[in-house]
């Protein structure tokens, strides 16, 4: 039975780099959803702000190694300001640390848990970390304690949600195509199967 390396080989980074381009293209797009949400109130605009911490959960979920996560959410928020066509500091700061709560959840689990629990906890740790960045950059400051709790409350269930059973689906439906088993070492029931 072939052993699969432990390390990162350069098509683990390829395809994470490939994913988070395709990321960086949606988190630019999503913008245009995010504020045409906004005027509906009451931070209803939250529930869709998890989209921008899915590439690390669906890179993991394809690839689940070390590193694959922080790449995978730091390269697509770069991209998104490559999309945006301007070089934007926060983002890169979000990106970095989003992708840092998802690597360490999955740590927790020794990068060996595709389990939904565990996209869902990664989801989660993102929303988490994303909330005093947002609170330094002063955009829930200047806001009323019963808007703040909306606010986090709804943050936290888009980072369920969209960052943790939204990948977690996505990527369940590409493995039964098949094509993401060739991101993965093959397991007994693979080989007992030929």
């Amino acid at each position: 039975m072939a052993r699969a390396k432990k390390g990162l080989t350069l098509s683990d980074i390829l395809v994470t780099v490939l994913i988070s381009v395709i990321f960086a293209v949606i988190y630019n797009l999503w913008w245009g959803f995010y504020e045409a949400l906004k005027p509906l109130g009451l931070h209803i605009e939250q529930l869709s702000y998890g989209m921008w911490f899915i590439a690390a959960v669906v890179a993991y979920l394809i690839i689940p190694k070390m590193g694959i996560a922080l790449l995978a959410e730091f390269a697509a928020g770069a991209g998104e300001t490559i999309a945006m066509g301007k070089f934007d500091i926060p983002t890169f700061v979000f990106a970095l640390l989003q992708g840092l709560a998802c690597e360490i959840v999955f740590a927790v689990f020794r990068y060996k848990s595709r389990h939904v629990m565990v996209a869902v906890l990664a989801g989660l740790a993102a929303a988490i970390i994303s909330l005093p960045i947002d609170y330094f950059y002063g955009y829930m400051s200047d806001v009323a304690g019963w808007n703040v709790l909306l606010f986090v409350i709804f943050r936290l269930i888009s980072g369920i949600v969209l960052a943790g059973i939204v990948p977690y689906l996505l990527v369940k439906a590409l493995d039964e195509t098949g094509v993401t088993k060739l991101f993965r070492p093959a397991s007994k029931e693979d080989y007992d199967a030929l």
